[in-house]
């Protein structure tokens, strides 16, 4: 994905990371990927956000060049991966709240601490360049999923936060059955499209 892409808000950015791909290079060297279907927006002006209240170590990186990771640690043992957005010096990010994987059970990497963990991202993932050179990366929506648009996505407030919960910046993929939790009345899908369009 070019820099470009993620120097725009997050809330301009998580919608259109739905569909792309989570990938990362393996030791073996085989590539481990998944479809990106749920994430959520932080902003620097919304009390919901890393960097709303102060700068520090912890999370500089949110602070830094759009296109790095941005990994933390959530309850002192969840791992939560999140791609810094728009410019440097604004804390602007977006969660990936979850992944379907390829020929996996749904839901194995719902909700970020999953994700997380089957994708082995820890803290030493932090502030690295989301590119393929350093092994993990987000590459574009395969031919299959380029059509996606605003009708195939459910838009909600965010979850697991106390504060700007009236924020509507969630986003998930309604086909998909790996999202971490459904908005009330949206009913799980009888299958995953995904199974379907990419023949998984």
């Amino acid at each position: 994905m070019p820099k470009a892409f993620f120097a725009r808000p997050a809330e301009v950015v998580a919608p259109e990371l739905i569909g792309c791909l989570l990938v990362k290079r393996q030791p073996t060297g085989e590539l481990l990927w998944g479809v990106i279907v749920e994430t959520e927006a932080y902003c620097q002006s919304e009390p919901a956000c890393h960097g709303h209240r102060r700068r520090s170590p912890s999370n500089e990186t949110l602070f830094g060049e759009p296109g790095r990771f941005y990994v933390y640690v959530s309850y002192g043992i969840h791992h939560c991966v999140n791609v810094v957005t728009h410019r440097p010096d604004w804390a602007d990010g977006v969660l990936l709240r979850a992944v379907a994987l390829p020929g996996e059970p749904d839901r194995v990497a719902a909700g970020p601490a999953m994700l997380a963990r089957w994708f082995g991202i820890d803290r030493s993932h932090d502030a690295q360049p989301v590119h393929p050179d350093q092994g993990l990366w987000i590459a574009p929506r395969p031919p299959e999923l380029v059509g996606l648009g605003d009708a195939d996505l459910m838009q909600t407030s965010r979850i697991g936060i106390s504060q700007g919960q009236d924020i509507p910046w969630r986003w998930y993929w309604r086909a998909s059955r790996s999202v971490s939790r459904r908005a009330k009345g949206d009913r799980q899908p009888p299958y995953d499209e995904l199974v379907f369009l990419l023949g998984l």
